[in-house]
């Protein structure tokens, strides 16, 4: 709840903020041209990278392996360019931040450490209940349910 309150209240908010007090400085028709322009760029610089992820991937698949390094990575420049395409410079700014490589990586790297912990918590035989262990070959079949 919080979050999604956070991503559709608090940021459109911020964003109308920040674009007024750009707009004030620079002037509405500079204010959208910037944005235009920014929104173009960050497309751009989207597209250049996502194309290099593709050749890495299909040279990975020609060589027998697996390209999750460059799956996570195209996932996250999918939401770069969601970011980059939403008017709005704060947007721009993180969709900028996740075309960095290294920014990129770090994320990366920090989703995958927390999906690995939620994983170990959820699948530690310690965290289950006992009747999630009944053997099936000592009738564990004891609901009275069919079996197919």
């Amino acid at each position: 709840m919080g979050l999604l309150f956070l991503l559709f209240v608090v940021v459109p908010i911020l964003e109308l903020v920040v674009i007024i007090q750009v707009g004030q400085s620079l002037g509405a028709l500079n204010t959208a041209a910037l944005l235009v322009i920014d929104s173009l760029v960050g497309a751009w610089l989207v597209k250049h990278q996502g194309l290099g992820l593709i050749r890495k991937s299909q040279e990975r698949l020609r060589n027998g392996e697996m390209p999750s390094d460059e799956i996570s990575a195209g996932i996250a420049l999918l939401f770069a360019g969601a970011l980059m395409l939403t008017p709005g410079f704060l947007t721009d700014g993180f969709g900028l931040m996740l075309l960095i490589p290294p920014v990129r990586q770090l994320l990366i790297g920090s989703i995958r450490r927390r999906f690995r912990s939620r994983l170990s918590n959820e699948f530690d035989p310690g965290h289950m209940r006992s009747w999630d262990l009944i053997d099936p070959a000592e009738g564990g079949n004891q609901g009275g349910e069919e079996e197919y």
